[in-house]
């Protein structure tokens, strides 16, 4: 019996460590070879029936044992000891084994980063981790797009998933990593936030992002103006530099205006800055009827526009200035308003 042990305990060992072809292909063979032997030795009652020994075989194999069928003759009894009731037990243990092993693997990748999300499409991307600030940041656009795709945190210095209920995540080496990129499908994404460590990591990243994300808007975060200004006129990619100063320069001289700046730009408060663009084709009228007719309709509180070809926003616009098809209107509100939430024809036709 102690060789018996060993022989099995090796077979079980190789069997549990093959791959899955390997392993349906020996459980074929198995069940096959243990039919065969079976009909040989006169089993006429396990073996007639396909559905009958399938039955006997799947019930031995998961030690379910139900009692209902089994070998009749003394050589049928021996067979199903040495051969087929150790064999079945061994294949389906190393196969329940297998499974429970390959989804454990499977989650403990994504978890470590080793995920591939390269088929996903209309999801963010967040490049760098800065702990609580980027905690912040990912909490922020979940909050403002709560039903959208699963944002995805790319970091070169983070050894597994910090938000693993919230978010996907993808290890790479350097954030200009491109097969990391890949994974982390950039192809498909719709908005890239690229925040490194240093200005230089933030660049490096940008242009990389950039290069291989020909629809996504790219958002890159710099501490130096001059950084930014080196990405400043690239298509569809918008740099920002630390505010801070600014906010402390406003604060001193207008009280209250540090508050106003985080309330205006917070993604959790209840009236913030949001855009909306107007549709091709859609005359709005002038800046303040436009602006009066927001508020009346939507309870919305126009601030500023940017024209289809101008860089920058304005913020104080001339009450009579055009609104067009293809400019962004920008607005305080409660909650996002899409251009397609807001009734243009309506809009159009109402007296002001």
């Amino acid at each position: 019996m102690p060789v018996m042990r060993t022989m099995w305990r090796q077979v079980y060992t190789a069997i549990a460590t093959a791959r899955w072809s390997v392993l349906f292909a020996i459980a074929f063979v198995h069940m096959l070879t243990s039919w065969a032997l079976m009909s040989w030795l006169g089993e006429s009652d396990l073996t007639d029936s396909f559905g009958t020994w399938w039955y006997y075989y799947l019930v031995t194999a998961t030690t379910v044992g139900y009692g209902d069928l089994s070998p009749a003759t003394e050589a049928g009894r021996t067979l199903g000891s040495v051969f087929v009731i150790p064999g079945a037990i061994a294949i389906f243990t190393a196969l329940l084994g297998k499974a429970v092993t390959d989804i454990g693997n499977y989650w403990k990748g994504r978890l470590m980063g080793m995920g591939d999300y390269s088929k996903r499409n209309g999801h963010v991307i967040v490049m760098g981790w800065q702990g609580e600030r980027t905690r912040r940041l990912i909490e922020g656009m979940i909050h403002d797009d709560p039903d959208g795709e699963q944002p995805i945190l790319v970091s070169a210095s983070l050894e597994e998933n910090p938000m693993p209920s919230q978010i996907d995540f993808v290890a790479v080496e350097t954030l200009s990593d491109v097969r990391g990129l890949t994974r982390a499908g950039i192809a498909g994404a719709k908005v890239i936030i690229v925040r490194g460590r240093n200005d230089d990591e933030t660049l490096a990243a940008t242009l990389a992002a950039r290069a291989n994300a020909c629809t996504a808007h790219v958002v890159a975060h710099f501490e130096e103006a001059a950084s930014a200004a080196l990405v400043a006129d690239t298509p569809n990619l918008e740099s920002v530099v630390s505010v801070s100063t600014d906010i402390i320069v406003r604060a001193a001289c207008d009280p209250g205006t540090s508050t106003l700046s985080r309330l205006m730009f917070s993604a959790t408060t209840q009236d913030t800055a949001y855009s909306a663009c107007v549709p091709e084709g859609v005359s709005g009228g002038g800046f303040l009827d436009l602006l009066v007719k927001l508020k009346r309709r939507h309870g919305i509180a126009l601030i500023g526009m940017k024209g289809a070809n101008e860089s920058e926003p304005d913020l104080n616009c001339d009450a009579d200035r055009p609104v067009n098809g293809g400019d962004t209107l920008y607005y305080i509100g409660d909650h996002r308003l899409r251009s397609e939430d807001l009734d243009w024809s309506a809009l159009q036709a109402e007296a002001a």
